[in-house]
């Protein structure tokens, strides 16, 4: 789905104080993954994001969505039909004054025909489960639910792949949860390709890889428990760990025999 070959992106600024925020980055994101992105501010996790939707072109290096090269300008629009982008303000996203309006605002703007507009609006808000708001302003709702709309909007455009930036920073635990569960239901049931970027560790737990990020580079890659049982590591680039898995990390330091790669408070009941 996604291709990223020897990427290096580099600010730059009328100071001439340029910052490099990818630094050779190599990644494949294949269809139907759920991939989900750690790192620090400034570690280049946004920057990664903005390559894979072309809303920026590396400095060198190539990018392919859908086997699609990013600088191929023809292939812009289709590149975003594609890979479509949901980012940490909900608010920032929302342009219209009525619901039904906001998520048909993007297929509009594709020119698709107004019938089958009609069509995915409706089942665009079936899936994030918003069907009864359809009438609603959204400057009305909260915080989880207009995150949830700006998902629709995006769903409206049928993209195959839905690349997700820190999309439940600035809301409370219930709206997290609202939001990551529809974006599980996008994967799992609607087959979507998922990149999602948090700094929220529970919420990369269910994912089928974690990559981690650090000044620009990828330094871990791998599954759920390759990456978290690796609690030193995690720790030593400032990192948490699911607090499940500290507590068992904990547990194993003090002499009781317990796996190294429980994720879940289930698992570690049964290990106990």
């Amino acid at each position: 789905m996604i291709r990223l070959e020897n990427v290096y992106y580099e600010y730059t600024s009328i100071e001439n104080n340029n910052y490099m925020a990818l630094k050779g980055i190599n990644l494949t994101i294949n269809k139907g993954e759920f991939v989900v992105i750690l790192g620090h501010n400034g570690s280049g996790k946004s920057t990664l994001a903005k390559v894979m939707n072309a809303l920026l072109l590396p400095t060198s290096g190539n990018v392919y969505v859908n086997n699609m090269d990013t600088k191929d300008e023809e292939k812009v629009w289709k590149i975003r039909e594609t890979a479509g982008m949901v980012f940490q303000n909900p608010d920032n996203q929302l342009v219209a004054t009525i619901v039904e309006e906001d998520v048909a605002f993007g297929p509009e703007n594709l020119g698709v025909d107004p019938a089958e507009i009609r069509r995915r609006v409706d089942e665009s808000l079936s899936i994030v489960e918003m069907s009864k708001y359809v009438k609603h302003a959204p400057h009305l709702l909260s915080g989880g639910q207009k995150q949830r709309i700006a998902i629709a909007g995006v769903l409206a455009m049928n993209p195959e792949c839905i690349i997700l930036d820190e999309p439940t920073a600035m809301l409370d635990p219930i709206g997290r949860k609202e939001v990551m569960n529809t974006v599980r239901k996008l994967n799992r049931e609607e087959h979507k390709t998922i990149v999602h970027i948090t700094h929220y560790m529970e919420e990369a737990v269910e994912a089928d890889r974690i990559v981690v990020m650090e000044q620009g580079s990828i330094i871990m890659d791998g599954s759920p428990r390759e990456i978290f049982s690796q609690v030193d590591v995690m720790k030593k680039i400032g990192l948490d760990v699911p607090q499940v898995t500290e507590l068992a990390y904990e547990l194993r330091r003090e002499g009781i025999d317990v796996p190294d790669d429980i994720l879940t408070i289930e698992e570690l009941v049964m290990a106990l």
